[in-house]
Formats: structure tokens, sequence, C-alpha cells
């Protein structure tokens, strides 16, 4: 997730990706998110088991700014608001 110049991004893993993002949104969470106004979906990807996306969580946030920006500008070139139901495929966010 991104804030509102994409100046912030945020990497987080949950369970039920519409509803957290309604948390972001609505600032229902105290922390980071909500400090940093970080409410824009701009990049996601779904992993059937929860040791695999804690995995890859680590693995992004251990990542320079610069090669998080690629990884979204894939896909998402323009930073556009995204839905959490995903109009891509997530199998096609993954890459190194």
């Amino acid at each position: 997730m991104s804030n509102k110049n994409n100046k912030v991004i945020y990497i987080g893993v949950t369970n039920d990706i519409a509803r957290r993002v309604y948390e972001h949104k609505a600032g229902i969470i105290e922390g980071f998110t909500k400090k940093y106004n970080v409410h824009k979906l701009v990049y996601f990807e779904t992993f059937g088991d929860i040791k695999a996306a804690i995995a890859r969580e680590k693995q992004l946030k251990g990542w320079i700014r610069a090669k998080k920006n690629d990884l979204v500008e894939r896909l998402n070139p323009e930073w556009e608001e995204i839905s959490p139901t995903g109009f891509f495929d997530s199998t096609s966010f993954r890459s190194e």
C-alpha cells in the first residue's frame, strides 16, 4: 500500500485483504499506516500458505526502495489504486 503521493510504502500480511484495506482507509488501526495516510492499494500477492506469505513479506521488507518501486511499476506503472479483489491476476505479480 502507498500514500496519495506514493512517497511511502507499507508491506503487510493479512488473511482478508478487503477488510484490511478498509481498516487502513478508515484509520481504524493505530500505527504507521494511519500516521502516514497509507491507504491506497497499489500491489498485492496471494498465497495459499501463511508461512510462504510471511516469508515473502520479510523478503520484500528487506529490499531497497528502488527494487520495491520496480516491482509495483511492472504491473501498475501509474501507481493507480487497485481493488482488493484484484483486477490483476495475482500470479502475475510474482517477480524477483
